[in-house]
């Protein structure tokens, strides 16, 4: 592997609507996050990647693009942004944006000039049929329920593909001057001194052409979208393309949102000159998640959620780099998903968060996560911003559930559970807004706050601070970035173990539950780098875990 300048680094998440309002609009900013450029230099950050900030209708939270050459007023300025990229520069940090290109907003000019004229130019940009009433060109069912298909607006006899909101007509990448528009977006944000791009929903801009129907998996005669994109070949044809036009010759990071990569796949998305610098490892995200909808998901548990991480980092091999999660914006809280109910305390928090930070790749926190941020917990309906959420909510009615057990399902998966304001302390609105925020915030404020855990030295947030040091600490770098993953006591029950490999020996261990492990180390300790807990059980080769304490361990070599 061809070691590259981002490798040694750690990345940070930011949802800006919810991360710091800076002028009392309830809305997050982007003069909120450079304020905030210290206190995540002070985390160890180095890399941060920003969820779209474009101009947008915010039908699916600025996932769906107006203009991609601007800033949403919302955020701030193109300016701001300017300045955004200046100010982390100065602190050696790189700044992320969002790269959405499988669809746009259908108000977008593009967008607007194809309904104008659906034979013109611009209708070539989209996915534009002729339309006869109670047909359809297939089966495909849209990420957020219901057809792919919609009536085309102005033209009853046309209609248009969304694989995701209806509002988010796909764009149609076999049309070279789609790609074209799409690289020479790119570079001039590369040029402006951005340090790369998180790419978004990408495997979907390859279509299974001709269209054709799939089996279909609910009453509804549609089919998951996933089967078409089993089916679709060339995917690799533009995103090379995309690769030696726009991140190849900058230099730039870019991390791919990819969900169905196949092992043999893995040297052209991640390899030394892959389409992408790193893409996420959604194996934990993924695991137990059924076709049916969230009612018909199996909850992981410990054993499994090893098992994940162990067969990807196998898979992955030396190929490359999977970036590391336990959650984003589009998943609930990893703390209040994995661990299991009623066992969430500050301890089990840091156990997870040393399981997944010392894992080969790059470790990726999401804002809040750093203070171990959890779910809202069942809360009605009506404050219930997700659209997915409130498309599962009816999934659950016609599968036959309450309203009350409805909820609960929902209130698990949740996107909202990751976009509440960040909890910067324990005054109004978690000092997030002095206005009104644009999502409740998670009454649990007054607990779980940046300010209350900045002085407490056994905080979560004092813990993340010790990993992120910790991994880049000159004498163990080398161990933590490019060493071997190799398993220890794999079989055990609720333990999670691990080595890392090179020119030392460092043991990452975890007791997955509330009850007490004894464990015979490989060898003997050479010296205790990170414990969750105050001390340390540990006679010769014979540790006792205490219930969900984690330990990281240099041992001694012969």
């Amino acid at each position: 592997m061809t070691k590259k300048w981002w490798h040694d680094k750690v990345a940070y998440q930011i949802y800006p609507k919810s991360f710091y309002d800076s002028n009392g609009d309830g809305v997050g900013d982007i003069p909120g996050i450079i304020s905030k450029l210290d206190y995540l230099k002070d985390l160890g950050v180095d890399i941060i990647w920003i969820s779209p900030m474009y101009p947008s209708p915010f039908a699916d939270q600025g996932y769906d693009i107006s203009d991609y050459y601007n800033i949403d007023p919302a955020f701030g300025t193109l300016e701001d942004m300017e300045c955004l990229i200046a100010e982390a520069k100065k602190r050696d940090m790189y700044i992320l944006m969002d790269l959405v290109v499988n669809h746009c907003s259908d108000e977008h000019e593009w967008f607007e000039k194809a309904c104008e004229d659906p034979e013109g130019k611009y209708g070539n940009f989209f996915y534009i049929e002729d339309r006869k009433e109670g047909e359809r060109p297939c089966n495909w069912r849209s990420y957020f329920g219901g057809s792919v298909w919609e009536p085309l607006p102005g033209h009853e006899d046309k209609q248009y593909l969304h694989a995701f909101h209806k509002k988010q007509p796909d764009l149609n990448w076999e049309n070279p001057e789609v790609r074209e528009e799409v690289y020479k977006n790119i570079n001039w944000w590369l040029d402006k001194g951005l340090g790369g791009f998180r790419i978004d929903a990408i495997i979907n801009i390859k279509k299974k052409l001709p269209y054709q129907d799939y089996p279909s998996d609910r009453a509804d005669g549609l089919s998951d979208m996933s089967l078409m994109l089993a089916d679709a070949k060339g995917v690799g044809e533009f995103l090379g393309e995309m690769n030696r036009r726009t991140f190849q010759p900058h230099d730039s990071f870019a991390v791919g949102e990819v969900f169905n990569e196949k092992e043999e796949e893995l040297p052209d998305f991640i390899g030394d000159n892959g389409y992408f610098s790193s893409i996420f490892d959604f194996a934990t995200t993924s695991w137990g998640k059924n076709d049916k909808g969230w009612y018909a998901n199996e909850r992981i548990t410990p054993d499994a959620y090893k098992q994940c991480y162990f067969h990807s980092q196998k898979k992955i091999g030396d190929v490359g780099f999977y970036s590391n999660i336990i959650e984003n914006h589009d998943e609930p809280r990893g703390v209040s998903y994995y661990i299991p109910e009623g066992d969430l305390c500050d301890e089990s928090k840091k156990m997870l968060a040393a399981l997944y930070f010392f894992m080969r790749g790059l470790p990726f926190i999401y804002q809040g996560q750093e203070i171990g941020m959890e779910n809202l917990g069942v809360i009605p309906i009506e404050k219930i911003d997700d659209i997915s959420a409130l498309d599962q909510y009816q999934v659950c009615l016609d599968a036959g559930y309450t309203k009350e057990e409805a909820l609960k399902i929902v209130s698990l998966y949740n996107r909202d559970n990751a976009r509440t304001p960040v909890q910067w302390n324990d005054e109004k609105n978690a000092g997030f807004t002095t206005g009104i925020p644009w999502l409740m915030v998670n009454p649990n404020y007054t607990k779980i706050n940046v300010a209350a855990q900045e002085t407490d030295e056994n905080s979560v947030l004092a813990f993340y601070k010790k990993m992120t040091a910790l991994r880049k600490t000159p004498e163990y770098k080398e161990t933590f970035v490019y060493g071997d993953v190799i398993p220890f006591e794999e079989e055990r029950h609720n333990l999670m173990a691990y080595h890392r490999k090179a020119d030392k020996d460092v043991l990452v261990i975890g007791n997955f539950q509330r009850e007490r492990q004894s464990v015979t180390l490989p060898a003997e300790v050479e010296n205790i780098l990170l414990n969750n807990y105050p001390d340390i059980k540990l006679e010769g080769k014979e540790l006792i875990l205490e219930g969900y304490q984690a330990v990281v361990l240099e041992m001694k070599q012969n």
